[in-house]
């Protein structure tokens, strides 16, 4: 499953979806917060940052099966 996590945080939905027992091969987190950022890749280093929201392009990202959002932060 590929994963989108708008306003990301701490990557709190990739908490749920590990707990959930849900299989994630890409989980592409928009968050520009360094600190949130730091925890998430401490805790799953494989997270393909995109950063600020503004700047994703869909046409430059796999087909997405889940869209998960944290707004507002």
């Amino acid at each position: 499953m590929n994963v989108l996590s708008l306003f990301d945080g701490i990557s709190c939905g990739r908490i749920a979806l590990d707990r959930a027992g849900i299989k994630v091969n890409n989980y592409f987190a928009s968050e520009i917060d360094a600190n949130a950022i730091k925890i998430a890749q401490h805790n799953w280093p494989n997270t393909i940052q995109l950063g600020d929201i503004v700047n994703i392009k869909s046409e430059n990202l796999p087909k997405i099966d889940l869209v998960t959002a944290g707004s507002p932060c």
